[in-house]
């Protein structure tokens, strides 16, 4: 140990997100690259839930009805996919919308975010829940699915099978979406840094790490 070596700065981030999200996912994988960028920084993330679509359907609706709701048409839906799909290249997001054949209810997803959590793998998870919905196009709202997502990141797929036969943890990410809007977080993802600064949108790296910077200078003063 280098007892000559400043003590790395300990910050606390909020992750707001849905999983259902391609911003979010583009958000993350910018997120990820701040941090491999500075060493310098203890940053314990907390991943909270966020619902775009909270009327939607447990079983989730097929692709087609979903991009008429929300986009009024597959055109449009197109021209917005297009551009997103140019962007995940960059950030080494292989996105294949046209994979996708049902968009799930986001819930479910949220719920095996929660509990990878209690064994310190929510990272791992929310990374292979965007992965599985926006490049191979899976069922992240089907059971089996989540079970096989849970097991690979070290999950018994039994538990996360019980637990999503149960209503536990609905309650809680309804009131944690609620929560979310009532301070002001209408769109994801939002990063919000030691309670008290946030940034919405799949931000640049360098916007992120002068948020990162701005709280941890705060942090020291303290």
């Amino acid at each position: 140990m280098n007892v000559l070596a400043p003590p790395k700065a300990r910050l606390s981030l909020e992750v707001v997100i849905d999983l259902v999200c391609p911003w979010c996912f583009l958000g993350t994988r910018r997120l990820k690259r701040t941090l491999r960028r500075r060493p310098d920084l203890m940053v314990e993330i907390g991943w909270r839930p966020f619902l775009l679509n909270p009327d939607m359907p447990r079983v989730g609706m097929t692709r087609g009805d979903y991009v008429v709701r929300k986009f009024g048409g597959e055109e449009r839906a197109r021209r917005l996919y297009g551009s997103i799909t140019e962007i995940g290249r960059v950030e080494g997001v292989a996105f294949r919308f046209d994979r996708i054949r049902r968009t799930p209810c986001s819930i479910d997803a949220h719920r095996l975010v929660r509990l990878a959590a209690q064994i310190h793998r929510a990272d791992v998870v929310v990374e292979a829940l965007f992965s599985a919905h926006f490049t191979d196009g899976h069922d992240i709202g089907d059971p089996a699915t989540l079970a096989a997502i849970g097991a690979a990141a070290g999950l018994d797929p039994a538990q996360v099978r019980r637990r999503l036969a149960t209503e536990e943890d609905i309650d809680v990410i309804h009131a944690e979406n609620l929560r979310a809007h009532r301070i002001g977080i209408n769109g994801v993802p939002c990063f919000v840094v030691s309670g008290r600064h946030a940034i919405a949108g799949a931000q640049e790296p360098e916007v992120i790490e002068r948020l990162l910077d701005v709280a941890a200078v705060e942090a020291a003063e303290f």
